[in-house]
């Protein structure tokens, strides 16, 4: 069974640096598309960005240029680099996993395997 789970979350000054860690297990041998996702309160899961089993990454326009996903294909572990973070960013920060292709970031919410979650707020 696919385990993830997320840590690095915390609370930063707008302009400041995170960087979320996604810890997976259950794999197996199987290839993954794997991505990040957030909630902010009263609000929508957002998808945010994705990379691919052959490291293709699509990334959401509110988080372009800013955030970049990586992931540890020996170590099982996804990333989140997040820079120049902004009070808009404040929201829980989930990973996820799905055996299939999508090839599009707004796809992550809804894929099958999800992290508990970790929280990122950003303010003064």
């Amino acid at each position: 069974q696919v385990q993830l789970v997320e840590s690095g979350g915390d609370a930063v000054q707008p302009g400041g640096s995170l960087r979320l860690s996604c810890a997976g297990s259950g794999y197996g041998n199987r290839r993954f598309s794997m991505g990040w996702f957030r909630q902010a309160p009263g609000k929508k899961r957002e998808g945010i960005a994705l990379i691919e089993h052959d490291g293709e990454t699509t990334y959401a326009d509110s988080v372009k240029g800013r955030f970049t996903i990586s992931k540890d294909n020996a170590q099982k572990i996804l990333y989140l680099q997040m820079n120049d973070l902004r009070p808009e960013d404040t929201a829980m920060y989930y990973c996820a996993a799905d055996y299939r292709a999508y090839r599009d970031y707004r796809s992550v919410p809804d894929f099958d395997h999800r992290g508990q979650g970790t929280q990122v707020t950003v303010t003064n």
